[in-house]
């Protein structure tokens, strides 16, 4: 089999359960990552033989790819401000949308920062916290995961990325856990938001394989997190120190109006796809 024969070969089974531009972006991720050429180059070599190893890796790819597995989970990489991390079904897959809280975050940091003290709760891959870091040099970035094989892998992406971030492993919604942690600047979290009555609007790809921990809330307390999280920043936010939350797109009032009944200003924002996906909080002192 050719590199092209390959790629047609993966394009046209990916077509049968993807959009054209889902199969043809899946497919130039995946030939990557088998030969370790870009697209140029592979058309520059296209009619070279792929070697019996790398067809027996394309097929075992091809498959779990058509059972509805994540590119992400089956390369165990996923992109996320411009950073490569690593991933399995212990995290959920970075989304664009976590990008724009990341951006949000830092440009409303006042730099040069000398001291700047940030918790991220719910860390999952580490993609928030390790991004700061690398963004924030001189911050002191913070991190907490129930799951501890969630934490396994946002260490792994902290030390890959040449990045320090202390890791804690807790189960946020118990206070007593919360005297583990001093203040801080910048808590910031995108904790579990989607209802469980939600799932049947999931995609296959999500529900069968993304941890639902890291997804789904009660239906009857889907704002139990940020509850914890209003309850936790009257003790730990700094003066003058700022929450920013990833929320579910119908929630956006339900949480401002919360954060306010426990004494925060709020500012709602939209993603990029104009839905209400983020808050930023601040104490009235």
């Amino acid at each position: 089999m050719t590199v092209q024969q390959a790629t047609y070969f993966l394009l046209n089974q990916l077509r049968s359960i993807y959009s054209e531009g889902e199969a043809s972006s899946m497919t130039d991720w995946v030939m990557e990552k088998i030969t370790g050429s870009m697209k140029t180059e592979r058309m520059l070599y296209k009619n070279e033989l792929l070697q019996p190893d790398e067809v027996k890796k394309l097929e075992e790819i091809t498959s779990r790819l058509l059972n509805h597995e994540p590119v992400q989970y089956v390369l165990n990489e996923a992109w996320f401000c411009g950073l490569k991390f690593y991933v399995d079904q212990n995290v959920l897959i970075p989304r664009p949308e976590t990008e724009e809280l990341v951006e949000w975050i830092i440009s409303n940091c006042k730099f040069p920062v000398d001291t700047l003290r940030i918790l991220d709760i719910g860390t999952g891959s580490g993609c928030i916290p390790v991004s700061l870091k690398r963004r924030i040099r001189k911050a002191e970035v913070w991190s907490c995961d129930v799951s501890a094989t969630a934490l396994a892998v946002a260490k792994k992406n902290a030390e890959s990325l040449g990045t320090e971030v202390k890791l804690l492993q807790l189960d946020f919604l118990d206070q007593n856990s919360w005297s583990q942690f001093p203040s801080f600047d910048i808590i910031v979290s995108n904790p579990p938001y989607v209802p469980e009555k939600d799932k049947h609007e999931m995609q296959p790809n999500v529900l069968n394989y993304e941890p639902h921990t890291a997804l789904f809330v009660p239906d009857n307390d889907p704002l139990l997190f940020y509850h914890a999280i209003a309850e936790f920043g009257k003790i730990h936010l700094n003066t003058g120190g700022t929450i920013f939350l990833e929320i579910h797109e119908n929630l956006g009032e339900a949480v401002s109006t919360l954060l306010t009944s426990q004494g925060y200003q709020t500012e709602l924002k939209k993603d990029m796809q104009d839905k209400d996906r983020m808050v930023r909080a601040y104490l009235s002192r």
